[in-house]
């Protein structure tokens, strides 16, 4: 009956800050805007077909409604490079221990993103126990 994620919501008091972050930094596509009273409200981040960001103008939630988004990409190191050409803070690449590629970095409005890049031996593909050392 699940298909997969249609979108995860966030709030942001500034649309052009994040629409910086996602559309050039991220180089990720728009899926749609939301017009309120003849002005934006917000927009569908495209995250695949039909997976998104969505995102809203409002006060960001307390912390911890989002632990964090995690995004899957396939050339980890260009992501790496291009995000920090925007001034953007990033952290380091790592192996985790689901034998993926990680890498964390902050939107403007404090989501964390996780991208995943996948190897031939991420349990992601092929199931099984997770044991983690944190």
């Amino acid at each position: 009956m699940i298909k997969q994620l249609a979108h995860a919501c966030i709030f942001t008091e500034d649309l052009d800050a994040t629409s910086k972050f996602y559309f050039e930094a991220l180089d990720l596509e728009k899926g749609f805007d939301f017009i309120k009273n003849d002005k934006p409200f917000g927009y569908y981040v495209k995250l695949g077909q039909t997976t998104f960001i969505e995102v809203f103008l409002g006060k960001p939630g307390a912390p911890g409604n989002i632990n964090h988004i995690a995004i899957e990409v396939e050339d980890m190191d260009g992501l790496i490079k291009r995000i920090k050409s925007y001034g953007y803070e990033i952290g380091q690449k790592k192996l985790g221990v689901d034998h993926s590629w990680q890498v964390w970095v902050t939107d403007p409005n404090g989501v964390r993103i996780e991208f995943h890049e996948y190897t031939d031996k991420s349990l992601q593909y092929h199931g099984g126990e997770c044991i983690v050392n944190w």
